[in-house]
């Protein structure tokens, strides 16, 4: 692929196919190619185009907990929103919509623009990793961008190449054209989706963190020498 800003590339991944009700677990693989944070999942909707995948809130995730020394580990953590994910392949975002959910009603709160590795499949799920930058959008399609300053310490810090994190921007932009413009996700109903009644919450499969990850091709131009 030429071009760093150019649309990122989604690798082939594993053919698996999920079932609407199926449990699938979602991990984000650190740059150094080990399974980092990760979600347990519903699937909604497993299509050519599109894979929408439901997390209730409590449902127990991993989440990196720093400790006064300096040193992470995964704990788990309670989700903090009913969420819907919805996922596009070769795409390096996903889109998010969150929910407060009662006793009396389900009121949709937000969008929430992710950027990451396009996703790819695995024997328990997906497979991505998070790239700093989002976009938070209201239910009116206000949209403003989030952790700018982030990915520019980040940058200044040799973390990330300037090209990387202009192709993350770019990633995000088209996404603002869409937004603008009321097209799909944005204009799909996915903000009056509810979930089967009959689901339960989902729980992290076994073997979450022993399956060797999926590999993003593109990880060595945007992670550098911890990608080898």
């Amino acid at each position: 692929m030429a071009g760093g800003a150019d649309r990122m590339a989604d690798p082939a991944g594993a053919a698996t196919r999920w079932e609407p009700g199926d449990p699938v677990v979602l991990r984000y693989i650190t740059r150094d190619g080990k399974p980092g944070m990760c979600w347990p999942y519903t699937v909604v909707e497993d299509r050519d185009d599109l894979v929408a995948l439901y997390i209730p809130r409590s449902a127990v995730h991993k989440r990196w907990v720093q400790d006064g020394a300096g040193a992470r580990a995964l704990v788990d953590t309670p989700w903090r929103s009913d969420t819907l994910r919805l996922m596009f392949p070769g795409a390096g975002h996903s889109v998010w919509l969150f929910f407060d959910v009662s006793d009396a009603e389900r009121r949709f709160t937000a969008y929430y623009v992710n950027m990451e590795e396009p996703f790819r499949r695995t024997e328990i799920g997906f497979d991505t990793n998070d790239h700093m930058l989002d976009i938070v959008v209201t239910p009116e399609l206000q949209w403003r961008w989030k952790d700018e300053d982030v990915m520019e310490d980040r940058v200044r810090s040799g973390v990330y190449p300037q090209d990387f994190a202009d192709a993350v921007r770019a990633e995000g932009e088209r996404v603002i054209e869409a937004i603008e413009e009321r097209r799909s996700p944005f204009s799909d109903g996915w903000e009056r989706w509810t979930p089967d009644p009959t689901w339960t919450a989902p729980a992290l499969l076994d073997g979450w963190d022993a399956l060797p990850a999926t590999l993003w091709e593109r990880r060595q131009w945007a992670y550098g020498e911890i990608a080898r």
